[in-house]
């Protein structure tokens, strides 16, 4: 029975074969033509050359470098395919700039290469494989403009060799990093230093990214990682060499400002650049400056050239000497007192002494307190601090005190913490700008508010509410 059913089913497929073969080969002989057509090139006069789609490679550096932690630079050598044109030396210019959007572009890789194979009166444009794959890959305004030049809408392959000199930094690193996990070129430079914050997965290929770092950064000549978090009385960190000279002493220009400074022993930030500059604006020439935490002097020293006399305290010795030598270095030493105190003792000290006389005056005062991991439990340091004066209240210091928040309601929170500290609701009597986010769910922000009389000239400071707990070391982490 099975063989008689199995017998009935040959019989009904070749039936079915029959019946449908000649359409099907009417289908593949229509697709054979199709592919035969586009294997062939149309004549160049006719503006179009229909050639395959070529599959080329990718700017990717060969797989054997993956997991590589000494680097070799001959490794990463490849020769990849790319697209080129024909192009006659009388137009090659015009060509050339015609075609910027699609030409190649690629660190030390020629756009305009000898045609090895035909007449020295022509050239090869090479092209970019990404923007470029076949004939209708160009513009309308492209193909327009190489008819009018009398190029050939052909393209031709080309065997170019990339090097280690040709990747981007971000390639380089791609390709050796294991698969799946965050890869990080970035770094904030300060003068020919580039600094970075590796993370675990990446310290074990940390020498490899220094030197890529700077291979590909005209400049570098150092790259360091942070080993730690920042010292908690200094605001400096440890940190190991990654490649390069072990030279610390950095030279930067900010805001046509130019300090030097040992960047292993003192505190720097280079994306503060923008609100060192804001808070300069608002201080007028012939106005006091008390900068309480000063370091090497990114607002003292700017306000002093912009005609402010200024008292300028670090407690670091090291930011303090290079407090005094920018100073100098800006010639600004005359208009600029220096301190080495900590910041309690600066204001109780030189700061209550002086406000006396400059509060009867006209000029603005001005206190900046940018230690943003601690400064608000500073703040109590103003309560009382003229209690044997008489009160008044024209002149009143302008306090710009900095500090992180990691509440949802950033503006609310550092107002309600600044009020804290001070004794004194400040709800609505102070503006909050805000700086940075110097990590997720962590902004920095400044609260801008004159000092109260009542607690500039109170009586009683000793009733005054004590201080918040001091938060811990690792908020002085992005500390300004």
């Amino acid at each position: 029975m099975f063989s008689s059913i199995s017998a009935a089913c040959f019989r009904n497929s070749r039936l079915l074969c029959r019946v449908f073969a000649p359409i099907l080969s009417q289908r593949n002989l229509k697709a054979a033509a199709v592919r035969r057509i586009l294997s062939f090139s149309a004549p160049a006069s006719s503006g179009f050359a229909l050639k395959p789609i070529m599959d080329h490679k990718l700017y990717r550096p060969p797989p054997e470098v993956r997991g590589m932690t000494s680097l070799d630079k001959e490794a990463f050598t490849q020769t990849i395919t790319v697209p080129a044109l024909r192009v006659p030396i009388g137009v090659l210019n015009k060509v050339v700039k015609s075609l910027k959007k699609s030409a190649i572009q690629r660190s030390g890789v020629p756009r305009v290469v000898q045609d090895k194979e035909e007449s020295s009166d022509f050239r090869l444009v090479l092209l970019d494989p990404h923007k470029v794959t076949s004939p209708a890959s160009f513009s309308e305004a492209d193909a327009e403009a190489l008819r009018s030049f009398g190029v050939a809408e052909e393209l031709h392959d080309y065997e170019l060799r990339l090097t280690y000199d040709n990747l981007r930094s971000e390639e380089v690193l791609e390709a050796v990093l294991p698969r799946g996990q965050d890869v990080t070129s970035a770094f904030s430079r300060v003068g020919h230093i580039a600094h970075m914050n590796l993370r675990d997965h990446q310290l074990q290929y940390k020498n490899l990214i220094g030197q890529v770092i700077m291979d590909k950064n005209p400049g570098i000549t150092c790259v360091v990682n942070k080993t730690n978090i920042i010292d908690s009385t200094y605001r400096n960190f440890k940190m190991e060499v990654l490649a390069g000279e072990e030279n610390m002493v950095a030279k930067v220009k900010e805001n046509g400002v130019t300090y030097e400074f040992d960047f292993s022993r003192v505190y720097w930030n280079p994306r503060l650049s923008t609100e060192h500059q804001r808070v300069v604006q608002l201080v007028k020439r012939g106005d006091i400056v008390f900068d309480v935490f000063a370091g090497v002097g990114p607002f003292a020293i700017p306000a002093a050239r912009s005609g402010a006399n200024v008292s300028a305290n670090d407690l670091n010795p090291e930011s303090y000497r290079w407090l005094q030598h920018n100073c100098k270095l800006n010639k600004v030493e005359s208009k600029v007192k220096t301190f080495n105190l900590d910041g309690r003792a600066f204001i109780q000290g030189p700061v209550k002494q002086e406000l006396p006389a400059l509060l009867k005056g006209k000029v603005g005062v001005h206190v900046v307190m940018n230690l943003p991991a601690l400064a608000l439990e500073f703040l109590d340091a103003f309560r009382g601090l003229l209690y044997k004066e008489p009160p008044c209240e024209e002149n009143l210091p302008t306090v710009h005190c900095y500090c992180f928040s990691k509440d949802d309601s950033p503006d609310t929170d550092v107002v309600k913490r600044a009020s804290y500290s001070l004794g004194f609701p400040l709800e609505s009597r102070c503006s909050v700008h805000f700086v940075r986010n110097v990590a997720p769910n962590k902004d920095m922000m400044c609260v801008r508010f004159s000092l109260p009389k009542e607690v500039l000239f109170s009586s009683d400071p000793e009733q005054a509410e004590p201080p918040p707990k001091r938060q811990k070391c690792e908020e002085a982490t992005d500390s300004a």
